[in-house]
């Protein structure tokens, strides 16, 4: 049965997730199994729910308790759903709601990169790339365009940051991902190394004189890849690049250098997923 609760105190202890937590309070460190995250839009909220993650509390605009809301209200049993006009919500929140809705969730339990690589033809792999942008967009492109899995180096931002669950259209919710547990300082030599002992050949999206094309026959025809992408700016540390199977860079023209990390993504995607 659905439990509307309209809101008259914008400082209610209850609504802080919604406007007053910071990501890293709402990740909640000290004890993971606490934190939550927050997810926009109806879109959005229902692929959470589609993949089985726990709700807490809904905050939407009172017009769409009878409208776009009603059917993930309905899902969602008792889960408080705290409600007002546009014009409060925007006073809580400091902007208007996307679409209205939002809903905080549970984080689910992380996975490890074994669990998320079983089974796994083609993955992808962030190293320190620490816009949420690019990073909801990254995960858009890697369950769009074939990819299997995605990893995260340690200094990646958090796909489950609010802005990364929106441009990611909720696909982090719907392709396997896993955070690799190395102190920063160790990942360029023990990463690749973790793809290797996965039995995964490895290919570093890099700017290098001795980058092959990114169409490549060989790098293509393996029948396990991990494609590893850098940080903005300064892309993959070059322990990383010495330590992967293939150097690949895309054939740019008019004098451009490079691409945004994210376009790059889906153009590696696309050109080296698995054909058969």
């Amino acid at each position: 049965m659905a439990n509307i609760l309209y809101i008259s105190d914008l400082a209610a202890p209850e609504l802080a997730p919604f406007a007053r937590l910071t990501e890293a309070q709402l990740r909640s460190r000290r004890d993971p199994a606490a934190g939550v995250f927050i997810a926009e839009s109806p879109k959005v909220i229902a692929l959470a729910l589609d993949a089985g993650l726990t709700p807490t509390a809904f905050l939407m605009e009172e017009r769409h308790l009878t409208g776009q809301g009603a059917p993930l209200i309905a899902r969602c049993g008792d889960v408080p759903v705290y409600t007002a006009s546009r014009e409060v919500l925007t006073g809580l929140t400091g902007y208007p709601l996307t679409r209205g809705i939002l809903c905080a969730f549970r984080r689910p339990a992380p996975d490890t990169p074994e669990a998320v690589c079983a089974g796994a033809r083609r993955v992808a792999v962030l190293e320190g790339i620490v816009d949420t942008t690019n990073v909801g967009a990254i995960f858009r492109s890697a369950a769009g365009l074939h990819m299997d899995a995605v990893l995260l180096s340690p200094t990646c931002c958090d796909p489950l940051n609010r802005r990364a669950v929106r441009v990611s259209m909720g696909t982090v919710f719907q392709i396997p991902w896993a955070r690799v547990d190395l102190p920063p300082d160790q990942w360029p030599t023990q990463g690749p190394e973790l793809l290797g002992r996965l039995g995964f050949a490895t290919a570093a999206m890099a700017l290098s004189d001795t980058a092959r094309p990114i169409d490549d026959p060989q790098a293509a025809a393996e029948p396990r890849l991990a494609i590893f992408l850098g940080t903005e700016g300064d892309g993959l540390a070059q322990q990383t690049i010495a330590r992967c199977t293939y150097t690949l860079c895309i054939p740019m023209s008019h004098g451009v250098d490079s691409l945004n990390v994210a376009a790059a993504s889906a153009v590696a995607f696309w050109q080296l997923r698995a054909r058969s």
